[in-house]
């Protein structure tokens, strides 16, 4: 089990958070704090491994709670961040300080547990290796570098957008504008509109299958980073 500490100011969203944790096999969340003083305090009493760590607190910015946590003497927890927060300064930092990744709220139960099940594949990844030949650092770095770049490019973007390429970039196979219209609720013109504004941007990549009547299905699957 992963040890994890949710810190958010609202205490329904803390407390939504913290059931989601509970429902992804391997984790388990030891408790939540709603400001950076009660975080402080329960990391060095809880010990977590893991914070799901929102960056508007009463007291203290989230980047500088996790500025210090970083900087300070013994290792810190990893730290996913959670926040409406979309501003690309914001993603940056928090890139740059080591967050694994960065949900931007709104986001569902299924994003936060292919977050966390990532998380975990990542960790088991770590604590199997038992030497850093260049397959294994770039398997890791690759589980961790696409969510970010992904989380840097859904802060840019408009709602409905950063949704149907975050249902693009998770899809298990590349899909069709009826599969996005059909997961997010959404008409298949919207859906095909968002999605060619997503292919002109460079974050998903057309694939085109041929069937039976020879007319091509448009399929998108996530772009290849560069």
């Amino acid at each position: 089990m992963i040890p994890t500490l949710v810190i958010d100011d609202d205490y329904r969203v803390a407390g939504i958070h913290a059931a989601s944790v509970e429902r992804v096999p391997g984790f388990h969340c030891i408790g939540q704090a709603h400001t950076a003083a009660e975080a402080r305090a329960a990391i060095h009493t809880l010990q977590p491994e893991l914070l799901l760590l929102d960056l508007h607190l009463p007291d203290e910015d989230g980047l500088s709670l996790l500025r210090s946590l970083k900087s300070g003497a013994g290792r810190a927890p990893d730290c996913i961040i959670v926040t409406a927060a979309r501003d690309l300064e914001a993603v940056r930092t928090a890139i740059h300080l080591g967050a694994v990744y960065y949900l931007v709220k709104p986001f569902g139960f299924t994003q936060l547990r292919d977050q966390l099940q990532a998380y975990r594949r990542w960790r088991e990844q770590v604590e199997g290796a038992r030497q850093a030949d260049q397959s294994t650092v770039d398997t890791l770095y690759n589980l961790l570098r696409t969510p970010a770049r992904d989380a840097a490019a859904a802060a840019q973007l408009p709602p409905t957008m950063a949704k149907i390429l975050h249902a693009v970039t998770t899809a298990p196979e590349p899909v069709s504008a009826a599969d996005i219209a059909q997961h997010l609720g959404l008409s298949r013109p919207t859906a095909q509109r968002y999605l060619t504004d997503l292919q002109r941007r460079a974050l998903v990549e057309l694939d085109l299958e041929y069937g039976s009547t020879g007319r091509p299905v448009h399929r998108y699957r996530a772009a290849h980073p560069t």
